[in-house]
This record gives C-alpha cells, sequence and structure tokens, in this order.
C-alpha cells in the first residue's frame, strides 16, 4: 500500500512533464485566407513559437507537406515550403504552384503531439475568353449601333465595362446572363458614333484585381440610301412604321384600281349591249318603213291577179308557154291582116292600150289596166 502510494507522486510528476514539454511549443498565428487565379501561386503562413519538432500542412483533410526542424519532407512537387525567423517565433510558408480548380477548400496547419491547428480557405477564380465576334466594325454616321462582348468560362462571371475612344452622342450599355448558358456573361454597347476610333471591352475578376480586355477598331462612313450598315443594326422604329404604313396606301390604292378596273369593263359590256339593241331596234324600223312604203306604192296600182307566187322552177316553164302562145297569135294575126276591115278594129279608149296575156296552161287568165 505504501510503495503503490510512493508511485502516484511519480506519475503525476511525468504528466505534468508531458504536458509541459507539450505546451512549450503552439500556433501563434494560423494561415489566413486567400483567393487566386487558376494556374497562378498560392502562399500561405504558419507562426509557431520555439521548440516544435513538426508542423504539418493539409488540403481538404488530406497531409500534402511536412517540414521537420532540420529539411522539409516533399510528397508533391506543386506543394512546396519556406522558412523564415520573426522575434524568435519560426514561420512556414506553403506554397501551392500551378493552382488548379480542385485546390480550392480548406487548408490546415496543425502541429505535432498538439491537438491544436488553423486553418483557412482557398478560393480559386477561372479567367475564361473574352471576345467580340468582328474585330473591324463598319457603322453609318449618326446612326445607333449595337456592340456585343462575350464572357465566356469564367469563375465566378466578372464585371464587364466599356471604354470608348470614339467621339459618340450618346452611348449606354447593359450586362446580363447569357440566355443559352447561364456560365457565361454579355455585354451589348449602344452608341451613336461620330467618328473613327476604338472600342475596348474589360472583364474584370471579383476579389482580384486582375482583368482582360479585347479592343475593336470602328470606322464609321456617311450615310447613303445604298449603304448597308455591316455593324447588323436594324431600322428605327419610326422607319419601320412609315414603312408600314406607306405598303398598307400602296395595297389599299391597288385594290381601289382593281375595283374602279373593273366597274369600266362591266358599264363597257353594257353599254355595247344597249347600243346593239338599239341599232337592232333601228333596223326593225328601217325594214318595218321600207315595206310600208313598198306596199303603198303596189296599193296605188292596180292588183295583177294573174301573178302567181309560185317558186321559179314553175314559173319558168309558164313564161315558155307565155313566149309560144304570143307567136301563134302573132303568126294569126299576119294571116288575117288582109282580110280583116276596119269594122273589125275595135280600138279601147285613148291613152289606154290593153294588153291580153294568154297563158297555155289551164290557169285563169286575168287583164289588168296599167294606168
Amino acid at each position: 500500500m505504501e510503495s503503490s502510494w510512493r508511485g502516484i507522486p511519480a506519475t503525476l510528476v511525468v504528466l505534468a512533464g508531458l504536458a509541459a514539454s507539450g505546451s512549450s511549443y503552439q500556433i501563434i498565428e494560423g494561415p489566413k485566407n486567400a483567393t487566386v487565379l487558376e494556374g497562378s501561386e498560392a502562399r500561405f503562413n504558419c507562426t509557431v513559437s520555439p521548440g516544435w519538432r513538426l508542423i504539418m500542412w493539409a488540403l481538404n483533410d488530406t497531409v500534402v507537406l511536412s517540414i521537420t526542424a532540420t529539411a522539409p519532407i516533399i510528397t508533391n512537387d506543386r506543394f512546396t515550403s519556406a522558412s523564415y525567423e520573426e522575434g524568435g517565433n519560426s514561420i512556414s510558408e506553403m506554397i501551392i504552384h500551378d493552382v488548379q480548380l480542385r485546390d480550392a477548400g480548406r487548408i490546415k496547419c496543425s502541429l505535432q503531439n498538439s491537438d491544436r491547428d488553423a486553418s483557412a480557405f482557398l478560393a480559386v477564380q477561372v479567367m475564361g475568353e473574352l471576345l467580340i465576334p468582328r474585330r473591324n466594325l463598319i457603322v453609318t454616321e449618326d446612326k445607333p449601333c449595337n456592340v456585343t462582348c462575350h464572357a465566356l468560362g469564367w469563375i465566378p462571371l466578372p464585371d464587364i465595362s466599356w471604354e470608348i475612344g470614339v467621339p459618340v452622342s450618346d452611348s449606354s450599355y447593359y450586362s446580363g446572363l447569357e440566355p443559352d448558358d447561364l456560365q457565361s456573361a454579355v455585354s451589348v454597347l449602344t452608341l451613336t458614333p461620330q467618328g473613327n476610333g476604338t472600342l475596348t471591352c474589360l472583364a474584370n475578376m471579383k476579389g482580384l484585381s486582375a482583368h482582360k480586355s479585347v479592343t475593336v477598331n470602328l470606322t464609321v462612313v456617311q450615310p447613303s440610301w445604298g449603304s448597308i450598315d455591316k455593324a447588323g443594326t436594324s431600322l428605327p422604329t419610326w422607319a419601320i412604321a412609315l414603312l408600314a404604313i406607306s405598303l398598307s396606301l400602296l395595297f389599299i390604292l391597288i385594290i381601289v384600281l382593281i375595283i374602279i378596273f373593273c366597274c369600266c369593263c362591266v358599264s363597257s359590256r353594257q353599254e355595247k349591249k344597249e347600243s346593239s339593241y338599239q341599232s337592232e331596234i333601228r333596223k326593225s324600223a328601217s325594214v318595218k318603213t321600207n315595206k310600208e312604203s313598198l306596199e303603198t306604192n303596189v296599193k296605188s296600182g292596180s292588183e295583177n291577179n294573174a301573178y302567181s307566187p309560185y317558186e321559179p322552177w314553175m314559173a319558168k316553164p309558164a313564161a315558155l308557154c307565155r313566149e309560144s302562145s304570143e307567136s301563134s297569135v302573132r303568126e294569126q294575126h299576119r294571116n288575117r291582116q288582109p282580110y280583116q276591115g276596119p269594122d273589125h278594129l275595135s280600138p279601147g279608149p285613148a291613152g289606154r292600150p290593153q294588153v291580153s296575156f294568154i297563158m297555155a296552161s289551164p290557169k285563169t287568165v286575168r287583164n289588168a289596166t296599167l294606168v
């Protein structure tokens, strides 16, 4: 019992010695947060008190560098160290070369045989591309035009601004996300140029002094009716409205002309029909008048009852018969003239010669006295 009681103070003395030896060095100041560009270097410092044996650096809870009092223990060439003395304390610096996006995370500095550590956070930014579709722009003087600048593949997205190196009457710009790519930004500059010069698009990294720029040449030409705006600008609103109104009026005028033409054609046809109808009426009236006149002339004389309205083929034999009868009558008169006396002559009234028609056919012969 006594021996056991005597061993307790000895154990306490050993534990106190170990505690004193472990607490003889400590981390005075740990690393600080850092933001760097991808591909650059990142440096972190850890200040410890004298008496340390081993300093360990970890990235995202993985030890990447160990430093002893005599020399560093390097396991990856991208992670190196440097040591400094300041006021009797030791400063251990870890250097990360060619920082990658995957290196972003927690950086921790710790001591061997100590539960104390200090940590910081590493942020990695990516500088992407900055471009303007065309490096040489040709625009019209005093005509508004747009110039677009694209920032592609930036982490995080940059702040975009413009430097205008041309005389302008008005200018403004707005920036925002690309409609089809939320990881890219776009900025549109609207200006009314009055002379030649340059336009510069600037992209500034957030939290860093790094930036990227792109410059284009702007050439201004005089306005003309046949000129083509190579900057891709569109017509102003008032010009589009005026053009639309002009086309509408032209369309209405064409419709009115077509209607007038159709009405004229219909009217002309009606006039032609009326004129043809009137001419037919005149012809009918003229024929009727001629017919009445002819009938009047016929009625003024005596009716010839010997007229027969037979066809021509019937009239031809009758004519032949009449000629034959007349020749026979003349022959009889020649034979009887020496024997006729004055008593046999029976002249008709003076100035009214009597004509006899003797038909060979059995038709009835009528005598007509012509005046």
